[in-house]
This record gives C-alpha cells, structure tokens and sequence, in this order.
C-alpha cells in the first residue's frame, strides 16, 4: 500500500535578509502594513515612510522580485506580498559610563526580516462602481 503523494506547486518566493540593525519590535508595524499589498505598492509605501529602516526592507523586497523573475520566470505584475514577519538575532552589549563609577548597558538588537512573495491568480481593478 503505497500512498503517492501530491506535489502542490505553491508559487511562492522567498528572500531573507539577516542582521538588519534594528529591533523586531520596530520593524512589525511596517511589515504588517506591507502584508497583502502588491509588490510595486509595496515598495512605493516603503519609499515615502521616514523611517531608517525601510531602505533594508525595500532591498529585501526587490531581492524577492529578482528571485521571482529570474529563477521562476513569474510575471512581476502579478506579484503580492503574502508574508512578512521578522525575528530576533544577536544583540550586542554595550555600557555607558554613569555618576558616581557606575555603568549603564546599551543594548544594540539586531533582527532578521524575512519577505514570502505569491504570485496573484487575478488581476484587481480601481475605480469602477459596477
């Protein structure tokens, strides 16, 4: 009794990129405000935020669509954010001199943000009232 078992081709991409600078809890808002958005949205959003860190975010995400368009040929129109989550890496310790010979830590966190692109089965339009 051999069970055969069925390969299901997801068309995902997957780019990862560790020991961005920065600390996991102020990457989360903007990876989940990228979440479901099309790729060239995406980025857009990314470019007009002032924060520092998106510039790391947006090398991620164009790291994902290179992926996508040379290893799988998939159409980069069609491309949607289906994940984006980040985890922590090391965190590097430093102390700061204070009053009276004492010492104060600095914690440097460092995280690694990882960025799932799925390829969208039908194309959304804006703007019509039917």
């Amino acid at each position: 009794m051999s069970k055969k078992k069925k390969i299901k081709k997801d068309k995902t991409v997957k780019s990862i990129n560790n020991n961005i600078r920065s600390s996991v809890r102020k990457l989360n808002p903007i990876l989940k405000g990228i979440v479901g958005k099309k790729v060239d949205i995406a980025i857009r959003d990314l470019q007009f935020s002032e924060k520092r860190i998106t510039k790391d975010i947006r090398k991620t995400i164009n790291s994902a669509v290179a992926n996508a368009e040379n290893n799988f040929q998939y159409d980069i129109d069609k491309l949607v954010v289906k994940e984006a989550y980040c985890g922590k890496k090391i965190i590097m310790k430093r102390f700061r001199p204070r009053a009276k010979g004492r010492a104060a830590p600095i914690l440097k966190p460092y995280s690694s943000v990882t960025i799932i692109l799925s390829e969208s089965k039908k194309m959304e339009s804006h703007g019509t009232k039917s």
